[in-house]
């Protein structure tokens, strides 16, 4: 019907055929309307019926027919504690309070109902009764699936926090040496702040123990530690690695897609191992990312904004990688803000015998609860070997002894030959090692600068041709205090 400023037009307004039409397409409506709502009740599973406020049942849907084994047309217009045993709907009707699964007894089954009252304009119109439940074993069976199901979560919940959890935390970095103290302070003042940091270093010198430490000490210490180590991951899967992807998104991706690494992340840290061997052309990705803060799935189109810090990793010169055009300069700017320069453990020889230690304590855990300690010629051994492999190679040394010697002390000849007839040159003389000799060189240029400008560390650093920055960068790594 046309409306007019009141509503709709009166029906005297319209043609006799008009308002016939009209008055078809309205009755056809609510019969649609009726007979789905009809079928909705016939589909409620397990019975239900309904009644008026006088519990007489108005409507009575087929799997409770079938349920009773009668025809539901048998019990419409009939009250209702007449016909279903143990009833409490017209009660219902009465106090206005819902009944929930709860237990009723008919034709000798115990059941699980509900009662609801239905009300219009503050008043009860009709009662909605349903089984919930045919068989009380079957309350049995879901409370039991439904306690499965809490156990498994909490255990998941439990494995959740212990990935989430770094193992390493400040005090896990042993030594008294200058060097490790003042690198100790950097990743104290690093934890402060979200900045990147950029951790370097050789090999097995504890890059990640480090990183694990500033995030620990940190205030995002509660949230995710998300290691990737970029040497790892196949060129062709490292963007779905980050950034995860959507379902469909390439040939073997999972159904559901799956988060990447920054989603993992989030609120947390992303520690970026190996980062020197990333792929070149997934470097402008990840800057971009590091840039705008927001990145998007493979094959996703819905932006995800990166809420955590993010520190990288090498044992790789990138100074010289960005000449030779193997890394990107505005990707290492980007990372390198915070700088850590981890020294080999040749270089602060005095923190051999801390670290050993610490080593043995966390190792007696491991093997029986037995206390180990070593004598001091085999601490001798360990103290002048030159240690290529750094702490890495310290730790496997003495788990090797451990699993291998009976009783709680470690002799000397209890540890691998070759550290004896590899000595350090201060065992053995001249040292034909080159990384070691342009250590030792460079660490006494750096001191005869210092000593020539009396200490002046500006004019040392112009002396030497590099920044301030640099030069405390030198000393923190040689171990050089003023």
């Amino acid at each position: 019907m046309k409306q007019n400023g009141h509503g709709y037009d009166s029906p005297n307004s319209l043609p006799q055929d008009q308002l016939m039409e009209e008055l078809q397409k309205e009755v056809q409506h609510l019969s649609d309307q009726l007979e789905m709502a009809n079928l909705v009740f016939d589909h409620i599973q397990n019975g239900a019926l309904v009644t008026d406020p006088n519990g007489i049942i108005t409507s009575f849907n087929r799997p409770y027919s079938e349920f009773m084994e009668v025809d539901a047309k048998e019990f419409i217009g009939r009250y209702v504690g007449d016909v279903i045993d143990n009833t409490r709907m017209h009660i219902a009707a009465k106090t206005g309070e819902p009944e929930i699964m709860v237990p009723q007894r008919i034709k000798g089954k115990d059941l699980i109902v509900q009662r609801i009252p239905i009300k219009k304009d503050g008043k009860i119109i009709a009662v909605f009764g349903q089984i919930m439940f045919k068989d009380l074993e079957d309350v049995h069976y879901l409370a039991k699936r439904l306690e499965l199901m809490k156990s498994k979560v909490k255990l998941y919940e439990k494995e959740l926090v212990e990935l989430r959890k770094t193992r390493y935390s400040l005090s896990s970095i042993r030594g008294t040496s200058d060097v490790l103290s003042q690198l100790k302070y950097e990743a104290r003042k690093a934890a402060q702040h979200n900045l990147p940091v950029l951790i370097t270093g050789e090999s097995g010198t504890g890059k990640e123990v480090f990183a694990q430490a500033i995030h620990h000490a940190s205030a995002s210490s509660h949230h995710a530690f998300v290691r990737i180590n970029c040497s790892a991951v196949p060129k062709d899967l490292f963007e779905s690695e980050l950034f995860g992807y959507e379902k469909g998104s390439f040939t073997g991706a999972l159904a559901a897609g799956k988060p990447g690494k920054f989603e993992l992340a989030q609120g947390g840290t992303v520690f970026l191992d190996e980062v020197g061997e990333m792929p070149l052309e997934m470097q402008p990705k990840l800057l971009q990312v590091l840039e705008e803060k927001v990145f998007e799935r493979v094959g996703g189109t819905k932006p995800i904004k990166i809420d955590c810090r993010i520190m990288a990793a090498t044992n790789r010169n990138l100074e010289d990688m960005l000449v030779r055009k193997l890394f990107r300069s505005d990707l290492f700017y980007r990372l390198n803000v915070v700088r850590l320069d981890i020294p080999p453990l040749r270089s602060h020889p005095e923190d051999i015998e801390p670290i050993a230690n610490f080593l043995l304590a966390q190792m007696s855990e491991q093997f029986r609860g037995t206390s180990y300690q070593l004598t001091s010629e085999a601490m001798d051994v360990l103290v002048n070997y030159d240690w290529p492999g750094n702490v890495r190679e310290l730790n496997n040394v003495l788990e090797r002894t451990l699993a291998l010697i009976e009783g709680n002390i470690v002799r000397a000849e209890n540890l691998p030959f070759y550290l004896k007839t590899n000595r350090s040159p201060k065992s053995k003389g001249r040292s034909w090692e080159l990384r070691g000799i342009l250590f030792e060189t460079e660490k006494r240029v750096l001191i005869d600068a210092l000593a020539f400008t009396k200490n002046n560390k500006a004019k040392a650093a112009k002396l030497l041709g590099i920044d301030r920055t640099a030069l405390y960068r030198k000393m923190a790594r040689f171990g050089v205090s003023i």
